[in-house]
């Protein structure tokens, strides 16, 4: 009795012993016939499940198949099912009618199973389970309308993932098996063709997008404006392409805006231009135009008024001509560049001019110079009678000290920075010079570094203080004794042709 064993049928009444079930004669891999399966609806796997029989008599076989009916084994495991057994007794007895009958009723359950599948998105299970519907009724006519619905199933599933090389495939297996109607396969390539573009065209827009974002909206090969040629080419009339010009637009508009307020006329225009290039309106550019002009005004103002803040500011704490970019001097002198018609300007140059007097005139008293200040007083409006008022009160001591004035000469000059050239001159290609007067202390550095003259004006003046503020001089020694030096300078800028 060894190997032998009992099956017990519920509501049979009877019991019937069987032979443990014999090893296939040509048994596919499981895993090889899933893959086919879910590559071709019923295809591969209905082959190697054709392939795959178990020896035995045919007795043994159908009570076999009727344990594994009862026990829902309609398929699996592989091996030991309903439909292997109703099968393998077939191919022994052609005509057994218990095992045809079987073989229907298999099919039938499988036919269902590939229906839920479907409907519930289970495509690779629909694909196993149909072609074991198609091992257990080759020729049941319902084949092909589950073979179809499958086959939408996937190709919807395919391109809903946007997984275009999958329903390309799809779209041929179709083709070459013949499957599907032709109008079916018409409207798949028709669908196919339609995804690939929208996803193109998503694709482009979110690139313009993060061009915009990271501030790329001209460079030459990974651009906004690059890539919305690209989309222009091929979706004109797209809601996505019509989103994206508002914006590259709205982009150029902001970088034109911004030149504007800095008052870059060249860069304004450029971006202007580039906003013309998107089909914006001339009237609506006279219109921004204006806009701008407005915001540039308003940044003038409140420029101004925080020069002259700060100007009344510095004039309260003494700060006259220094430190150089934080003096009353400087200060107005960026007034006097921005807005050269301030009505406050005036009083407070006669003001920082009255204090310079009044500061040049307690230093000759004490015998040191006073020429910065004399020409800065000069430059605000002094009244030139008082400036030379100022200047007689130092006549005799000058006449009895060294004329350091004409030592300028004698000076040597250690360290010489060049000025940096102000970029809104760069960009505007503008030329100019400035004529600046300092004292070179005994220590060899220049102070009171202040502007005479300068064409245009307010244009060069703090890039040519700050240079002279770096330069460095040998200490000039007068009978073993060091001098302070006043020096008139003249610097030039000048773009290469």
């Amino acid at each position: 009795m060894g190997g032998a064993f009992w099956y017990f049928m519920p509501g049979s009444g009877f019991s019937t012993r069987g032979a443990a079930p014999a090893a296939a004669t040509h048994a596919a891999p499981p895993a090889a016939a899933a893959a086919a399966a879910t590559e071709s609806p019923g295809g591969a796997s209905a082959a190697a499940s054709e392939a795959l029989l178990v020896q035995g008599k045919v007795d043994d076989l159908l009570e076999k198949a009727r344990l594994a009916m009862h026990e829902r084994r309609y398929t699996e495991p592989a091996g030991d099912n309903a439909l292997l057994y109703y099968r393998s007794a077939i191919a022994q007895d052609p005509h057994n009618g218990e095992a045809l009958d079987g073989l229907s009723r298999v099919a039938g359950v499988l036919a269902g199973r590939v229906e839920d599948a479907i409907s519930s998105g289970h495509l690779d299970e629909a694909a196993l389970t149909l072609a074991g519907f198609k091992s257990a009724a080759p020729n049941d006519l319902r084949s092909g309308p589950l073979e179809q619905r499958l086959s939408s199933a996937q190709m919807s599933k395919a391109l809903t993932d946007g997984n275009f090389e999958r329903a390309a495939a799809l779209l041929r297996q179709a083709q070459q098996s013949g499957s599907s109607a032709p109008d079916q396969i018409a409207r798949w390539r028709s669908d196919l063709a339609r995804r690939q573009e929208e996803a193109r065209v998503q694709r482009l827009a979110g690139l313009i997008a993060d061009r915009i974002r990271d501030g790329k909206l001209t460079d030459a090969e990974d651009s906004a404006k690059i890539y919305l040629q690209q989309l222009e080419s091929s979706a004109a009339s797209s809601a996505s392409t019509q989103r994206a010009v508002h914006d590259l637009s709205a982009a150029y508009l902001k970088k034109a805006r911004d030149a504007a307020i800095a008052g870059n006329s060249t860069e304004q225009e450029r971006w202007l231009n580039e906003a013309r290039g998107l089909g914006m309106k001339p009237a609506d550019i006279g219109v921004l135009q204006r806009e701008l002009a407005g915001a540039r005004q308003k940044a003038v103002q409140a420029d101004a008024e925080r020069a002259l803040r700060l100007a009344r500011a510095a004039l309260r704490e003494g700060r006259l001509t220094d430190p150089g970019e934080g003096s009353a001097a400087s200060y107005l002198s960026q007034l006097q560049s921005s807005d050269p018609a301030n009505a406050a300007l005036p009083d407070l140059g006669r003001e920082l001019a009255a204090r310079l007097l009044e500061r040049a005139r307690a230093a000759v008293l004490a015998g040191k110079s006073a020429d910065a200040d004399l020409a800065q007083a000069k430059r605000w409006g002094a009244d030139p009678k008082d400036v030379q008022a100022v200047q007689q009160l130092g006549a005799p001591v000058a006449r009895a000290t060294v004329d350091t004035a004409s030592l300028a000469s004698s000076l040597k000059r250690l360290r010489a920075s060049p000025p940096d050239y102000p970029p809104s001159a760069l960009t505007q290609r503008i030329s100019g010079n400035v004529t600046l007067e300092f004292t070179v202390s005994t220590s060899g550095e220049p102070r009171d570094v202040h502007v005479v003259e300068a064409t245009p004006p307010g244009i060069f003046d703090q890039a040519a203080i700050n240079a002279v503020k770096h330069w460095r001089y040998a200490p000039l020694l007068v009978n073993g004794a060091a001098m302070e030096v006043p020096v008139r300078t003249r610097m030039r800028f000048e773009l290469p042709n």
